[in-house]
């Protein structure tokens, strides 16, 4: 939960700080990480097998999704200039509209070749394939915890 948050506030940063403009791919991860962190959220006070095993089976299943929308923005769509009608934008923006809800953080405002940067010499896809993977890694040991009395 913590570590899908950081990656929120990392994404802003970058955004506000230094001027690196989010694809609608890099939102659809937002919005993914966010969804985590809710998730996350609901199954801090379950102690229940049952609880955990569902909230550890959503976060793994939303963390999965993550993985393939951060390997699809880097291998499929920052090799293109034209971002709007894919399956991102049409999620972000034409289906749940939240880049007019909340533009500052939803509205996709740059291609997805213009999104292709680095963070020390790291692709920011990587960065959050890998932030990706180790929440579903943690979601598996969640579910994995034996209950505590």
């Amino acid at each position: 939960m913590v570590g899908a948050l950081l990656a929120i506030a990392v994404a802003l940063v970058s955004q506000y700080g230094f001027n690196v403009q989010p694809c609608p791919w890099c939102v659809l991860q937002r919005l993914l990480f966010l969804v985590i962190a809710l998730a996350g959220a609901l199954g801090l006070p379950r102690r229940m097998i049952r609880y955990r095993i569902v909230v550890g089976a959503l976060v793994l299943i939303l963390a999965l999704l993550g993985v393939a929308a951060a390997a699809w923005q880097h291998f499929v769509a920052a090799k293109s200039n034209a971002c709007d009608l894919t399956l991102a934008y049409k999620i972000v923006g034409m289906d749940l509209h939240l880049d007019q809800l909340l533009p500052s953080v939803f509205e996709p405002r740059a291609t997805c070749a213009d999104a292709a940067v680095n963070l020390l010499g790291i692709p920011y896809d990587f960065w959050s394939l890998g932030v990706f993977a180790v929440i579903g890694l943690i979601a598996i040991q969640y579910m994995r915890r034996p209950t505590i009395a």
